[in-house]
Formats: structure tokens, C-alpha cells, sequence
């Protein structure tokens, strides 16, 4: 994404789009969304969004044992 974002600077959207097999609005998008990332910060960036995800889940998971738990601890009184 970030070379091809660098290929748009110096050249048309259009071109690159098209070159690249990708819709003007994608580049566009993700000139708004990564514009002045480096390759380095995208890569980081996406880590981080993996391990977030994964964190979320961790804490559903937690949650849907304690709902579990509270349901059998409340039926057997």
C-alpha cells in the first residue's frame, strides 16, 4: 500500500490505479488512512490491530465462562 501511495505522488491516480489493478477510490482511501505512514509504521500498525482482535476474543471468551458460571452457581441453590 505505502509504494504504492509514494507511486501516486509522483505520478496520476489514475495511472497507478490502473497499473496496480485497484479502484481511484482505494488509493484515495488509503491516502486518508495511511498517508503519511511509512511501510514500518503500516507493519506495526497491523500487529497491533491483530493482537487487539485476538484480545478481544480473549475477553468474550472470559466473560461468556463467567456468565457460564454464574448461571450453574444460581440453579444449584
Amino acid at each position: 500500500m505505502v509504494s504504492i501511495l509514494r507511486e501516486a505522488d509522483r505520478t496520476s491516480v489514475a495511472e497507478v490505479a490502473k497499473k496496480n489493478k485497484v479502484s481511484e477510490a482505494t488509493v484515495y482511501a488509503w491516502r486518508k488512512h495511511f498517508g503519511q505512514m511509512e511501510a514500518a509504521d503500516v507493519k506495526r500498525l497491523k500487529a497491533l490491530e491483530l493482537e487487539n482482535s485476538r484480545l478481544k476474543k480473549l475477553l468474550a471468551e472470559r466473560v461468556l465462562d463467567i456468565e457460564i458460571l454464574k448461571e450453574i452457581n444460581a440453579k444449584k441453590w
